[in-house]
């Protein structure tokens, strides 16, 4: 199987501001729990926040952005090694083995274990962020629930999962959070307060005085948010433009009355 190797490259993109009270949520998570779920719709910053994460985190990550085609335990198996094993050479040899093999979603527990026992064998003092970004693609795939739910209870305590999607995942696997085995950041954990607002706006050079009025329009959607405030940077950009321009044409024309004065002067 040829892999597409972008899928298991961490995004180079990241926010033009980090979100502090997130991180720390996913910091104590990492600390406490073996995984964790952003979850929201399109916009809302799922991505963005993983990825500044990964940076924070001072772990090895691995990254695999899901595609509806991953609904096939055998693609999904493979991608997901391959994000690991290229951080580890070498990972996933008897977990393939054990796929090749493995033709039922009933069989997936067996693969998650085996997946856990070889991440058990991985360095201790390179400890490990795992981030699947876009799941909610693959949740109704048959061998989902048996294979995470095996999963995540067993991580190892320097192996965190980081799962982000557009939606819950199925019931069985996020009430895992009420066993302290998983925390969740919603979708309106997502929106930005209006002192992120703040910050969001001195990145582009503008001042808090917008931000009430951005807030309150797009509720702390990020996209809809982070879209606003460059419409706002454009204005005050094409603003400044403007007046630049009218300043020289100010200054030409005083500089040709002068030179006009000047002209009649030398004639007198």
């Amino acid at each position: 199987m040829t892999l597409v190797l972008d899928k298991i490259a961490v995004p180079t993109e990241l926010p033009r501001v980090s979100r502090g009270r997130l991180l720390a949520v996913l910091e104590e998570s990492m600390a406490c729990c073996t995984s964790s779920i952003v979850c929201g719709r399109a916009g809302t910053g799922k991505t963005l926040l993983a990825t500044d994460f990964a940076r924070h985190a001072g772990r090895c990550v691995a990254w695999y952005k899901v595609d509806a085609a991953d609904a096939d335990m055998q693609v999904f198996m493979q991608y997901l090694v391959a994000a690991v094993r290229a951080q580890h050479p070498g990972f996933g040899r008897k977990t393939l083995a054990l796929l090749a093999t493995t033709r039922t979603a009933e069989a997936a527990a067996l693969l998650a274990e085996s997946f856990v026992y070889e991440m058990t064998m991985l360095e201790a003092s390179e400890a490990l962020l795992v981030v699947i970004d876009d799941l909610h693609l693959v949740y109704d795939a048959a061998w989902f629930v048996p294979f995470f739910h095996r999963l995540l209870p067993l991580l190892p305590a320097e192996a965190h999962v980081l799962l982000a999607g557009r939606t819950l995942p199925p019931a069985p696997l996020w009430r895992l959070r009420s066993k302290q085995t998983l925390r969740v950041i919603d979708e309106a954990a997502l929106l930005f307060t209006p002192m992120e607002t703040v910050e969001l706006l001195a990145s582009y050079n503008l001042g808090a005085d917008l931000s009430a009025n951005i807030w309150a329009n797009t509720r702390g959607r990020a996209a809809a948010l982070d879209l606003a405030v460059r419409d706002a940077a454009q204005r005050r950009r094409d603003a400044t433009r403007v007046l630049v321009a009218e300043e020289e044409r100010s200054a030409r024309a005083r500089l040709r009355l002068v030179k006009g004065m000047s002209k009649q002067l030398r004639a007198t």
